[in-house]
């Protein structure tokens, strides 16, 4: 993987570095508004830290017994938005850019290479897993660890976008099949 930092995004999909499309190349059947996208994405988020939150609540016997750990849960969780895109970067072989838009709440890596399915899946859950299913499980066998229980259920709900991805990525992409990134889309395809 070599990292380049790319700077503020322009809200321009065509500027975010792709290579050419495949032949036979089929597009990823996912919302294509971007308005509908951010809402399903955002609306998705919220249900999940809110579902997780509540059983962090439940398993801990309240927040007020450690709102020390509760705020720097939230703190971790909000610090590692930069490593989640990092460990997104580190499945690639290739060139990957990372890209930030603030303003917008965004920040995202974007490679232009292609990959089997198995590590595009493995690429999407990764930081999933590192800051939020495995700091869940830990709070959930060790609930004094309120912490890691918040860690863990906002990092989680943080990654709906990338779980979005992993489903379709499971639903519509036959065996074999490749896939890459174009601009904001994921496109499969049948290598020959």
């Amino acid at each position: 993987m070599k990292l380049h930092y790319a700077g503020k995004y322009n809200l321009n999909p065509e500027s975010l570095p792709h290579g050419e499309h495949r032949p036979g190349a089929v597009p990823f059947k996912e919302l294509q508004n971007p308005r509908d996208f951010a809402v399903f994405i955002n609306a998705g988020c919220l249900a999940v830290t809110v579902l997780l939150m509540a059983l962090a609540f439940w398993r801990s016997g309240g927040f007020y017994r450690a709102p020390l750990q509760l705020f720097l849960g939230m703190l971790t969780a909000l610090a590692s938005l930069l490593p989640h895109e990092l460990l997104h970067g580190l499945c690639f072989r290739g060139d990957v850019y990372l890209y930030t838009s603030l303003r917008q709440g965004m920040l995202f890596v974007v490679g232009p290479e292609e990959m089997s399915k198995a590590r595009f899946v493995f690429m999407s859950l990764l930081p999933n897993l590192v800051f939020g299913f495995l700091p869940f499980l830990a709070g959930i066998l060790f609930p004094r660890l309120l912490y890691f229980l918040v860690l863990g259920a906002l990092a989680i709900g943080m990654g709906f976008g990338d779980y979005y991805n992993v489903y379709n990525a499971l639903t519509q992409m036959p065996k074999g099949a490749r896939t890459y990134l174009y601009g904001f889309h994921s496109f499969w395809y049948l290598p020959e």
